[in-house]
This record gives C-alpha cells, sequence and structure tokens, in this order.
C-alpha cells in the first residue's frame, strides 16, 4: 500500500495529493487496473503481429483515399 506522510505540519493537503498521484502513477497500478478490468484471451506473438500489420495497411488505405478526395 502506498503511503504519503506530511512533510511538516504546514504542507497543505494539495500537495500532499499530488505527491500520492505522482507515486501511484509510477507504481503503475493504475494500468493494472485499467487492464484487469476487460479479459482479453491469450493470443499468440505471431497472430497480434499479423493483425498489427492488416490494421496498419487499413489505416494507411484509409488516409490514402482521404487525401485523394474519396470517401
Amino acid at each position: 500500500m502506498i503511503q504519503v506522510t506530511k512533510k511538516d505540519s504546514k504542507e497543505p493537503t494539495e500537495n500532499l495529493i499530488r505527491r500520492f498521484t505522482r507515486r501511484v502513477q509510477q507504481t503503475g497500478v493504475v494500468a493494472i487496473a485499467k487492464q484487469a478490468q476487460h479479459f482479453e484471451r491469450p493470443v499468440s506473438k505471431r497472430d497480434r503481429r499479423i493483425k498489427a500489420i492488416i490494421r496498419n495497411e487499413r489505416k494507411e488505405e484509409k488516409l490514402k483515399k482521404i487525401r485523394l478526395g474519396q470517401k
């Protein structure tokens, strides 16, 4: 568990909250929690790579059409 204490008695709570959020982001707790929200079936590296290539080709094709004025 992440804990943050006041450096001195006059430190504002805004600074304390800012330090806490920065520490939480550095540990990556939020990113892990977001990934765990949705179950993703295990996919092989090869399949992932092929899907990425197809996705990039479609994106390039779409941008090319937009540049030519087609829809």
